[in-house]
């Protein structure tokens, strides 16, 4: 490739709206250019990045057993009606009608349609098990598009789906996909984890994400230094923080604490640390035709509700939502701030958090403007928690749940994720087989997922300087860029430049030499922005003391060696890259 008759086209400056790194370099480097909110053309230098990342996810996929086939990006809705998703999905989920007036939508995922593949398909437990993917454009009506490629409305994902006889084979199916992943993510040249996680709008019961260390990550992971322990902060269990309730010391007292509404604000004022203090959070589920219940969620008050523990606690696993300030006001007696399990106008159920359960002499709000109860203890001053459970994130020293040691957290991208769906959607679509007794029997169902466009957002996060994007080699546009200085003026230069050109291609390196004549700062500048893994300066100068320079993407200086030697030079640096 020459750049000559390539399309680069960089910009010193970033559009106002790219707001974090990979956005910016993208733009900056020629990657995308936007169409609309969440919406990009994927220019060549960005393209070539999608396809060997596609390239290193088909090689690992085919190994893995799995078929490629290809399913439209425009599904009937009769499909999602069936699976019950048309009414859950939410309004990310573009519905539109064709002329005819009937519903269809922009897929964002494909369960409905590969189960109907599978029922239509699948007659026979012969024919099992099978493992189907495709990569294919996704659009999700994200309310706030942002981040370039890493929220985007429009993007493409690999998508894959596993049809099993029984549960047993659907786990061996499960780990194949899982050990698949690892491979892949091995081989993009990324820093990531495998962290258990919560199934979400997916379903099923078992599901791990892949996550690229990056600190803009928009998730927490939870991990132990001393174990292959790691889970996402939404999953991670919460231990009991205090071995045993001690008994109480202090007597009951209302206390005075104007304009405090908040646990930090009262520790500050009563000058107790914040760990003594109890938040109180107000929750109501509802059923037709009754009023709503009220819940009364209780967390230490240096402690962060988990809604997605909270979504699975018997009783608000149906829905909840946060009850309003009347709701408050009515069961409570006063508005939020100054809550608490004490006195209540009208019952409430109180769920307490492990360790709050196990707390004494705690400080909590009186239920009265302005005022605190300290030194309340359960049993002598209310009755226990109508529950008592895990209701919290996990924070960083919080012992493993293994006991191997303590946990660290860090942030993350999440680019892939695999579920265990069993038969969630097999039996919303009767997708059944015959089994060796000539019965039917629902088919076992997992799903694999991989953003193929966010990893290159999430590569690019992980790696950049201030200069612009640090490639892994498996995935640069370009693994070596030759920058001919002084190309229109010295025969030289072309001569040497084009045999270092021929002897990489020859060794299989994808390598673009740059003849545009421009000048050395342009130059480098640009290819410093782009990011392949080594960049060859090949000068009039140099070769007259018998030298060109290599250079790696990651190094500060560039070396100078002979001609004769560059090749395998630059071989040794893509080996580190």
């Amino acid at each position: 490739m020459r750049a000559s008759a390539y399309h680069i086209s960089t910009l010193k400056e970033a559009p106002n709206d790219a707001e974090i790194a990979s956005h910016q370099l993208m733009m900056r480097a020629g990657m995308i250019r936007k169409l609309a909110g969440g919406i990009y053309n994927y220019m060549p230098l960005g393209l070539r990045v999608i396809r060997k990342i596609e390239k290193i996810i088909r090689e690992e996929m085919d190994a893995a057993g799995a078929l490629e086939l290809l399913m439209p990006v425009v599904q009937p809705a009769e499909l999602w009606m069936e699976s019950g998703r048309w009414e859950q999905y939410g309004p990310e989920l573009l519905r539109m009608k064709d002329r005819h007036g009937r519903d269809f939508v922009l897929q964002p995922t494909s369960e409905e349609v590969i189960t109907d593949i599978a029922r239509n398909e699948i007659q026979s437990w012969r024919h099992l098990p099978v493992n189907f993917y495709h990569i294919q454009t996704k659009f999700r009506d994200e309310r706030r598009p942002r981040f370039g490629v890493m929220r985007g409305r429009e993007f493409t994902m690999k998508d894959a789906y596993s049809f099993d006889r029984d549960v047993e084979g659907a786990q061996k199916s499960y780990q194949i996909m899982f050990d698949a992943y690892m491979r892949i993510f091995e081989r993009l040249g990324l820093t990531f984890r495998a962290v258990a996680a919560d199934t979400g709008s997916i379903g099923g019961s078992q599901s791990h994400e892949f996550q690229v260390i990056a600190d803009i990550g928009e998730d927490l992971i939870v991990y132990d230094p001393n174990s292959d322990y790691a889970a996402n902060i939404e999953l991670a269990p919460a231990p009991c923080l205090i071995p045993e309730r001690a008994a109480p010391g202090v007597s009951m007292q209302t206390v005075a604490t104007p304009d405090a509404t908040k646990c930090e604000l009262v520790a500050e004022l009563l000058k107790l640390p914040l760990s003594q203090t109890v938040k109180s959070i107000v929750l109501a589920t509802e059923q037709e035709g009754q009023p709503a219940t009220i819940w009364l969620l209780l967390l230490r008050g240096d402690h962060e509700l988990n809604e997605i523990k909270v979504g699975k606690v018997p009783g608000l696993n149906k829905g909840f939502r946060f009850a309003t300030e009347a709701e408050i006001v009515e069961h409570f007696g006063c508005k939020p701030g100054y809550l608490g399990p004490v006195g209540t106008r009208l019952p409430v159920r109180v769920i307490a958090d492990l360790t709050v359960a196990n707390m004494h002499d705690f400080v909590c709000g009186a239920n009265q403007e302005g005022a605190h109860l300290t030194g309340v203890n359960w049993v002598r001053d209310l009755p226990e928690a109508s529950l008592v459970t895990d209701l919290r994130n996990v924070v960083e020293g919080d012992r493993a749940p293994n006991g191997t040691g303590t946990l660290a957290i860090q942030r993350g991208i999440e680019v892939g994720h695999v579920f265990y769906l069993g038969t969630k959607y097999s039996e919303a679509l009767k997708a059944t087989f015959l089994d060796e007794n000539g019965k039917p029997a629902l088919m076992e169902m997992g799903c694999y997922g991989i953003g193929v466009t966010r990893i290159v957002g999430a590569a690019i996060e992980q790696n950049h300087d201030a200069k612009g994007i640090v490639w892994p080699r498996a995935i640069a546009p370009f693994e070596v860029a030759i920058c001919a200085v002084g190309w229109g003026k010295s025969e030289a230069v072309r001569e040497a430049s084009e045999k270092l050109y021929a002897e990489l291609k020859g060794r299989g390196i994808d390598v673009i030499l740059d003849d545009r004549d421009q000048r050395p700062g342009i130059m480098f500048a640009e290819w410093e922005l782009i990011g392949p893994p080594v960049r060859i300066t090949v000068g009039e100068r140099g070769l007259n003391e018998g030298v060109v320079e290599v250079l790696g993407r990651k190094q500060t200086e560039a070396a100078r060696v002979s001609l004769a030697d560059c090749v395998t030079q630059t071989l040794a640096l893509l080996e580190s890259a």
